[in-house]
């Protein structure tokens, strides 16, 4: 099939990323005392990688599902503004909207914004083919991981470090992006007060609110610092 033929051409770097992280969750996972079958669940219903990371320590270290989910809702909260752009072209696709929504990752966002389809081809199911192999990577990576976690025998020390590094990385990317710095000392003064005055259990909600508070007061200069950019 033609549009399959071309998701799979258009997505093949994807699968590297998403192959290797993967492994990385479903092997934390596997340390952290989960099964198999719960990373691949992981994968199929929740698909956030960063997430998935983040969430192995905190359901490890016993925290609530209040705040996991607000967890998620911070995390993820960029993906309620990439499906704008795709709400109408989405909503045409019939019985494949729910899990278009739902598939509109990053990097799929990314494709779908540039991707330029060859003549001939039905657009809607090529971008479905594009979604769906991207979760399908995934999907086997976090398998692979937990499988290797479960039966090969290795030192897994230091593998939960595959979460902060990859925030780190974002972080080091995003602060050499933009020219304002007022998100990442908001942030960083947030989450450094309360870090102090609550301890290391209870300062993340709070950090979490106060930072989209304080954010959204500062949402001009930030915008006019980042639109100087552009003059």
């Amino acid at each position: 099939m033609r549009e399959i033929r071309f998701a799979l051409k258009k997505t093949i770097p994807i699968f590297f990323t998403y192959l290797f992280l993967g492994i990385a969750f479903g092997i934390l996972m596997n340390s952290a005392g989960y099964g198999v079958l719960l990373s691949v669940c992981s994968a199929l219903f929740i698909y956030a990688g960063s997430m998935q990371l983040a969430m192995v320590p905190m359901m490890a270290s016993g925290a609530s599902l209040l705040t996991l989910a607000l967890m998620a809702f911070f995390i993820n909260a960029r993906h309620i503004f990439y499906g704008i752009g795709f709400v109408d072209k989405f909503r045409r696709m019939g019985w494949r909207y729910p899990y278009m929504v739902m598939a509109l990752t990053d990097e799929t966002y990314s494709i779908l914004c540039s991707v330029e389809y060859d003549p001939g081809l039905d657009e809607d199911q090529a971008a479905f083919f594009i979604a769906l192999l991207n979760q399908l990577y995934w999907v086997f990576g976090c398998f692979l991981g937990a499988c290797a976690g479960k039966f090969l025998q290795f030192d897994m020390r230091g593998i939960d470090f595959s979460a902060t590094a990859l925030f780190l990385v974002v972080v080091v990317n995003q602060w050499r992006q933009y020219r304002s710095k007022l998100p990442f000392l908001t942030a960083g003064t947030c989450a450094l007060g309360f870090y102090l005055l609550l301890g290391k259990d209870y300062f993340l909600i709070p950090t979490l609110l106060s930072c989209l508070a304080a954010l959204l007061l500062l949402r001009r200069p930030i915008e006019q610092k980042e639109g100087s950019l552009h003059d």
